[in-house]
């Protein structure tokens, strides 16, 4: 009997501490999977944040590389411009070498004029006439003791005969402008002319019919002017000076057509708005 109660006690014993063990493996194992859910919600939650970084960083990176597109854009635009403006500075550069060359073969052209009057006039005294340069034209400035009487607007035949050796040259140089230009001392006219200023624009015309007229120079090349006293080359206080102011100008010069139309374009280059 005692040894039946002493199997029964064993038998609860090892069925209590059985119990026991499984109760606490039980919570073990609970807690570990208590421990591996709140993981994994942590790690979804990580991967959720970690994606939204990457959604953001390919927002950034789009934006960036849309920056990077624009600022190509206009660093093309630029290098564009700068390579038009680079084109017109030196189609300019250009336009001023040709304007450089067209005026230096003026200057030589106006001095090959120059010595061809000089040397169609030597048989004219110096006190009668001379031929010199100024302003980048040729003059022949004829005295009225060579021209006219006192006076008067007729031309004399001493007159005629330099007039038509001017004439001559004048026609071998078709290029060449002619103003025929009249000048007066400062004392009044009292009888045929109103005034001085009369006098010189007749002294002025009078010539230019004889060239164009009788001496067949171009009348489309030719224009007269009077400048009365009013351009004097040495006093008019003297008998000596007044008579020097007394004078008749041919001016010749070269036509200009190039070099204006070379000026033209150069303006019209560096207006707003052109290319």
């Amino acid at each position: 009997m005692k040894f039946v109660y002493n199997s029964l006690i064993f038998s609860a014993l090892v069925l209590c501490f059985s119990s026991c063990v499984s109760q606490k493996k039980y919570q073990e194992a609970l807690s570990r999977e208590q421990s591996l859910m709140s993981q994994s919600t942590q790690q979804a939650d990580e991967i959720v944040r970690l994606k939204g970084q990457i959604e953001n960083l390919q927002k950034d990176n789009a934006r960036l590389i849309g920056q990077i597109d624009e600022a190509l854009k206009k660093y093309s635009q630029a290098s564009g411009q700068a390579n038009l403006t680079q084109k017109q500075l030196e189609a300019e550069q250009q336009r001023l070498l040709d304007l450089r060359k067209l005026l230096q073969q003026q200057s030589e052209a106006v001095e090959n004029l120059r010595k061809k009057m000089a040397d169609a006039l030597t048989g004219f005294n110096s006190n009668e006439l001379t031929v010199f340069t100024k302003n980048g034209r040729v003059y022949v400035s004829l005295q009225e003791s060579l021209l006219f009487p006192s006076g008067s607007a007729v031309v004399n035949e001493k007159g005629k005969q330099a007039l038509a050796t001017l004439a001559q040259a004048l026609n071998n140089s078709p290029d060449i402008n002619v103003v025929v230009e009249g000048h007066t001392d400062s004392i009044p006219i009292r009888k045929t002319f109103e005034d001085n200023w009369a006098l010189s624009v007749a002294r002025a015309t009078s010539i230019v019919r004889l060239l164009t007229n009788t001496y067949a120079v171009d009348p489309t090349r030719v224009t007269a002017s009077g400048r009365s006293y009013f351009e004097p080359v040495d006093t008019n206080s003297t008998p000596e000076g007044r008579q020097r102011n007394r004078r008749t100008e041919i001016i010749l010069a070269p036509k200009l057509d190039q070099i204006l139309q070379l000026l033209q374009q150069s303006k019209a280059a560096t207006e707003p708005g052109t290319n």
